[in-house]
């Protein structure tokens, strides 16, 4: 893949650009403070079913002329990884706001994954790229820590070249009641405890709670994706509904 990347996400700079606003710097702060306990956790609270969620979304990602995947809210790099398994060709830089987690992430690399998955400390709302650029644009878990969530549309907008997609990965509303309330009352008292045993961070696992009540339910979000623009929008829930995936198509 060399010289088939845009120059603006070369060789990715781990301090990278300054989040924003105080809501950016804020959520970036909270999550640089997690990092030692940011995998661990990923997997005990979701019982392991997180890198079953991250195939999923590598199985909707579609590759066309660039070869390029851009994963946004990269954190440790496992989505970008997962696209790597999945495409073997492909070149993903890796964007996130936090550069520690970045920096851990990148203890993953080796071989092919290292030359071909680009860290870079950016914010989604305004990416270092070019318009067009990219076949498709991949995030996890991310979205609804950014505010407003239609900038950062706009930018996956812009980047993707025409007919390219984006695949987003998010739990599922705390809004609606899944598994008869079980996955309610798990949100809300189950999570921030566990979160608070093993990460010495309560803030950082009542603000996930707190975000996941607050998100807008699946066809609210694929309409949020259609207002910003996308050609195509739909949704597939995961595990009940506990986690969706979101799909936008560009227009070609």
């Amino acid at each position: 893949m060399s010289g088939a990347y845009p120059h603006e996400a070369r060789g990715g700079d781990p301090r990278g650009a300054a989040p924003g606003t105080p809501h950016d710097a804020a959520v970036a702060g909270m999550f640089g403070r997690i990092v030692p306990f940011y995998d661990l956790l990923n997997r005990v609270l979701s019982l392991g079913l997180d890198r079953y969620w991250r195939h999923v979304l590598a199985r909707n990602v579609r590759l066309g002329a660039t070869g390029l995947v851009l994963d946004l809210a990269a954190g440790t790099l496992d989505v970008a990884l997962a696209v790597r398994r999945r495409y073997p060709g492909a070149c993903v830089p890796a964007m996130d706001f936090c550069p520690p987690m970045l920096a851990r992430g990148r203890r993953k690399l080796r071989g092919a994954d290292a030359r071909n998955i680009l860290p870079v400390a950016a914010d989604a709302k305004r990416l270092p790229l070019p318009d067009s650029c990219v076949d498709c644009v991949t995030m996890a878990f991310g979205i609804r820590n950014i505010l407003p969530r239609e900038r950062a549309f706009a930018e996956m907008l812009r980047v993707l070249r025409p007919g390219g997609r984006v695949c987003i990965l998010e739990f599922g509303s705390g809004r609606e009641r899944i598994w008869g309330g079980l996955y309610n009352l798990y949100l809300n008292r189950v999570l921030p405890r566990v979160g608070r045993i093993f990460s010495k961070d309560p803030a950082a696992y009542a603000y996930l709670a707190a975000t996941i009540r607050q998100f807008p339910p699946a066809a609210a979000l694929e309409r949020e994706l259609r207002d910003a623009g996308f050609a195509r929008a739909w949704h597939e829930k995961l595990t009940s509904g506990i986690v969706c995936l979101h799909v936008g198509e560009k227009g070609r």
